[in-house]
Parts: C-alpha cells; structure tokens; sequence
C-alpha cells in the first residue's frame, strides 16, 4: 500500500464510528476557515525559507483536502478519484502547449491560458479582493487592455481606486501585493511590539 494510500485509510478511520469525535462532527463549512489558515501558513514557511516547515504545512493542507474529499464521499457528493480525475482533466487542458504541440511561446501561452479560463467561467468575486484585483490585473494585461483609473465619483469608489492603482504599480514592478502588504503589516507589527508598554496603550 502507498503512502497516499495509507494516509487515505488513515482520514477514512478519524471519520468511522471508531474515530475521533471532533473530525466526525466536522462538515464542508465547519472546515473551511482550516483551508485558509493551512494556506496562509504554507505562505509564511516561504517566506520565511522554512522548508522543513513549508513540507509540515503543505501536509496540513492536504489533510484538509483529504477530509472534504472523504466527508463528500460519505454524502455522495464526490470521491477522492473524483476529484483527482477533474485535477488531471484540468491540468492537460490548460497546457494544450505541453500535451497538444500548441504554440509554446510566452505570450501565446498567456494568451491561450486566459481564454481556457473564460472557458471555465471561474468568478474572481468569491476571492479575497486583493487577490481578485491582481488576478484582474493579470487579466487585463493579457488581453492588452489598460484600466481607467480615474478617480470616481463616490469617496468610497475614490479609496477603491486609490487602493487598485497601488496594486497596479505593485504588479507593473513585478511584485506580489499581498505578499507585500503582509511583510509590511509584519513589520509595523515587530515595531510595535518592541515599544515601551507605556506606548502600547
């Protein structure tokens, strides 16, 4: 039996009669702030050039997907094949260049990748709004388009702007907005704390 295998059996026997409590009483919504907190930390051992650290936390996220799978599994949602199967469908899809002697060039690439995921008809709304803006960003830089960002009409359309051309920039310099943001809010925060508890109040 493979490792994979194993660890399969392993989630399957925290979920039987004879498992744990807390993972039995476990659902999709119970174990969607895990899927964030396991990714957020996987970022964090990157950043910080954890590798031993980064192999603990990508583990930590598998098991989240190993515990939806098998919890999809008992309501017959979907299975654990399921969900590899769409994974492999989707990754021969979008390399058309890899496993259908497509143009390789770059910016071919790009573009082809950017029509599969109009194809997909994935929504950018149900992601953080830092992310959705650079995914837009990406997008509109793809297909060639410039983004009007003048100032709108509204205070709060006006902030939006103000926030969405920063992002701008970022992505124009190559560099991760949020990935940006969270070493800033680290190091505001390491300031802080080195502060005298006469300052913190």
């Amino acid at each position: 039996m493979s490792l994979f295998n194993e660890l399969t059996f392993l989630i399957a026997k925290l979920r039987s009669p004879a498992g744990c409590p807390w993972d039995r009483r476990q659902d999709h919504l119970s174990l969607r702030p895990y899927i964030v907190e396991e990714a957020y930390e996987a970022v964090a051992a990157i950043d910080a050039g954890d590798m031993k650290g980064l192999a603990s936390e990508l583990g930590d996220l598998l098991l989240q997907i190993l515990l939806h799978a098998q919890i999809a599994t008992e309501n017959g949602e979907f299975t654990l094949d399921d969900l590899l199967a769409d994974l492999k469908e989707k990754v021969i899809r979008r390399h058309p260049h890899v496993f259908a002697h497509r143009n390789r060039e770059l910016k071919a690439v790009k573009a082809n990748w950017e029509k599969i995921k109009q194809q997909e008809k994935r929504s950018i709304h149900a992601m953080p709004a830092l992310l959705a803006a650079r995914k837009l960003l990406d997008r509109a830089a793809n297909l060639g388009i410039e983004l009007d960002l003048e100032i709108g009409a509204t205070e709060e359309q006006r902030a939006g702007l103000i926030i969405l051309h920063a992002i701008k920039e970022a992505h124009n310099a190559d560099i991760d907005p949020e990935l940006a943001l969270r070493n800033v809010i680290a190091k505001l925060s390491q300031l802080m704390n080195s502060l005298p508890s006469a300052h913190k109040t």
